[in-house]
């Protein structure tokens, strides 16, 4: 019943357009443990408003069969600030008409009554105990696209086999329910309620847990640029900094306000480096500002750039601010910490195409550290589990910017992510040092530990196949690839078919997924290096990794290293010029 997407069809009907009809009706948005991500416009291969009815009332009819107390307990959610002129889609409508296909099967819902950062989802669904949370967003993807994000009453992303029992539960509920469309009816409903407020003030008291120097940070004379890169984050860093103390960060004032558009940038995307940042460092210099703070749209991520001697600017990787925040938060827990025995309950994560640095850390220090699949449902989950055995899990990230720093969230965050590195900062700046040097130091006393990630783009799937069926049949079938140029290979593990060369047994630890590729093979070197397909991006990612022993301190000679070795694995494992890549 949208006007515009039903005229979007009508026009390609009439022009007979048979190859747009199939594009928008070949075949349904596939829903998976990242719920929905596709572009906004008409037929069931986007997002728009009736394949939001339909997804929800997938999972409503999922939840009732899950809950019995689900018309008590209710659903949270949240949207961000995405809008699409031409399908007339836009995060709001979607939150809306999900609202109201809960509403109209007697289940309570919380729905924000503003834009607000992806981690208040499920943050609200654990402060409320409630059975899940949605959040609309399509966090930093290009502008035409939304997405449909899910939480399960623990508080993390969902994992498998949700996945499944939702999308059978979509497939066997497509026919819009009486009053599917008619939004307005939740604003007279007593079943809507709005917890705007009420999480903008626990949330932040919440945080303030992990605020341990508010006398350095009322005194500071460091000064920080925000960016929000047009999204949802600005009001609510501002908020942040204020709960910590600290003096507001300079604002970028173009990019401070939401805009569907993202006017400024090719890609909203702060992994991108230096490109999203052009407008914070022009500010930075003219306020002389040291350190810039960016998030993504939904402000779960977190990218920092800071002033070098030099005058230059780095952009640190995921994996350096994971090294950075995860001495700093083990550091304030130590010098916090009453009891001395309780080393043996705390627990890092990070995932397994992540820097190795939390296990180095967590070797010398005591604590326990765990790796898991990609992706911060893992994480989450995993962590949701420790801690209900009564263990600390202090911090999780992986190096696509993304990290937990507070167990009220079980996601990445970049909220608190942002004023905690604040904090970090401000304390390192009493002690004469900067963010670099203290990274350097931290390398220093846990050994050095190089990454190097990059990927290429494949629209053709069959290729991606082709690519990862040569690697398991290199020399024969069901051979593996015993060198990569002059790297020797002595290890490999594969998540897609569950083999790990390193295991008594063979079987891989971690658990395998046959619908995606992922490949990590360990050099003699001391290298390491996976290769993955992306869930959301026609992307074959790479990640590699050089770990030292502390006291190897010449990182020009295994910075040469390791780009050997992504040469080499570059030429002879994706072999770009064959696959067109």
């Amino acid at each position: 019943q949208n006007p515009k997407t039903y005229a979007i069809v009508k026009q390609l009907l009439a022009e007979g357009n048979a190859g747009e009809l199939q594009k928008y009706f070949g075949s349904r948005m596939e829903f998976g443990t990242a719920g929905l991500r596709a572009a906004m416009g008409a037929g069931i291969s986007h997002m728009n408003d009736l394949t939001i009815i339909q997804t929800t009332q997938g999972f409503c009819r999922y939840l009732e069969k899950n809950f019995s107390d689900l018309k008590k307990r209710g659903v949270v959610i949240g949207f961000d600030a995405r809008a699409h002129l031409s399908s007339g889609g836009s995060s709001k409508r979607f939150a809306r008409l999900a609202a109201n296909t809960f509403i109209s099967q007697g289940v309570p819902v919380y729905l924000f009554s503003d834009i607000v950062p992806t981690p208040f989802v499920p943050y609200t669904v654990t402060h409320l105990k409630l059975c899940a949370g949605i959040m609309v967003t399509a966090s930093h993807n290009p502008k035409q696209d939304n997405g449909y994000k899910v939480y399960w009453e623990n508080g993390a992303q969902i994992i498998s086999p949700h996945d499944k029992g939702i999308s059978q539960a979509i497939e066997e509920n497509q026919e819009p329910w009486p009053q599917a469309w008619d939004e307005k009816l939740i604003d007279s409903s007593p079943l809507l309620h709005d917890p705007y407020a009420m999480v903008n003030k626990e949330y932040f008291k919440d945080i303030q847990k992990q605020c341990f120097y508010r006398n350095i940070n009322k005194e500071t004379n460091l000064k920080f640029v925000h960016t929000s890169v047009h999204g949802v984050g600005h009001k609510f860093v501002q908020l942040a900094f204020k709960a910590f103390d600290l003096s507001p960060p300079f604002a970028v004032p173009e990019q401070k306000d939401p805009d569907p558009d993202f006017p400024t940038v090719k890609y909203p995307n702060p992994e991108e480096g230096k490109g999203v940042l052009t407008l914070s460092f022009a500010l930075a210099e003219k306020d002389g500002a040291r350190i810039i703070l960016a998030n993504d749209p939904d402000a779960d991520r977190l990218a920092v750039a800071e002033k070098q001697e030099s005058g230059e600017w780095k952009v640190f990787s995921g994996n350096e601010l994971g090294a950075l925040l995860g001495w700093w938060i083990f550091t304030c827990w130590k010098n916090n910490s009453r009891d001395t025995h309780a080393i043996k309950d705390v627990y890092m994560l990070s995932s397994t195409v992540s820097s190795k640095i939390l296990r180095a850390i967590a070797l010398k220090e005591g604590f326990h550290f765990e790796e898991t699949l990609t992706g911060f449902k893992w994480m989450g989950n995993r962590a949701k589990q420790l801690m209900d055995q009564g263990k600390a899990v202090l911090f999780a990230f992986e190096e696509a910017i993304g990290y937990m720093c507070c167990p009220a969230v079980l996601d990445k965050d970049g909220v608190s992510a942002a004023v905690i590195t604040a904090e970090m900062a401000s304390f390192l700046a009493t002690r004469n040092l900067s963010l670099s040097q203290q990274l350097k130091a931290v390398y220093d006393e846990y050994g050095f530990h190089i990454t190097k990630a990059s990927y290429f783009i494949c629209h053709d799937p069959e290729v991606i196949q082709q690519l990862f069926d040569n690697l398991r049949n290199f020399d024969g079938k069901n051979t593996y690839p015993k060198s990569c140029g002059r790297f020797k290979v002595s290890g490999i593990r594969d998540l897609t078919t569950g083999y790990d060369s390193s295991q008594p047994d063979q079987k891989a630890i971690l658990p395998t997924s046959k619908s995606s590729q992922m490949i990590t093979f360990t050099f003699a070197n001391g290298g390491v290096a996976t290769m993955r397909t992306s869930g959301t991006e026609p992307k074959i990612k790479y990640y590699s990794e050089l770990c030292a022993p502390p006291g190897n301190s010449d990182v020009e000679q295994l910075k040469k290293e390791l780009d050997e070795l992504v040469n080499a694995l570059e030429k002879h494992f994706f072999q770009p010029e064959k696959n067109k890549l």
